[in-house]
């Protein structure tokens, strides 16, 4: 499975890529939401797509809304430095919500595999 990482910072973004890969899946990165955006319009492989929730000028919660009014229904996992609410991990269209933990690599797995079986 192809995965789109979208975290603004780089050494997030790259360790949460190396997770998945770690697990079997290929992962690209983007630096922010408009990247992320850019690379979903370039790319056709893409099954996935995991965002940090705190990003400047577009946060993970807006990335995904904007998706869904763009009629995007990739699953979309969101990652937080947080302990995320119970509200946030209702919010609709999100696949999971997830702490960037010590938990993070199992926590992830399960996330993953769970959204691709919706």
């Amino acid at each position: 499975m192809h995965i789109l990482v979208v975290d603004d910072d780089p050494l997030a973004g790259e360790m949460t890529a190396a997770l998945l890969e770690s697990q079997g899946h290929t992962a690209s990165l983007a630096c922010d939401a408009m990247e992320a955006v850019d690379q979903l319009d370039a790319r056709n492989d893409i099954g996935l797509i995991i965002s940090d929730m705190h990003m400047p000028l577009i946060s993970g919660l807006a990335l995904l809304a904007m998706l869904r009014e763009q009629d995007n229904h990739l699953p979309f996992i969101l990652l937080t430095g947080d302990t995320p609410d119970e509200a946030l991990c209702r919010t609709p269209g999100l696949s999971a919500c997830l702490s960037k933990d010590a938990e993070l690599a199992s926590s992830l797995a399960a996330a993953v595999n769970q959204a691709l079986v919706r």
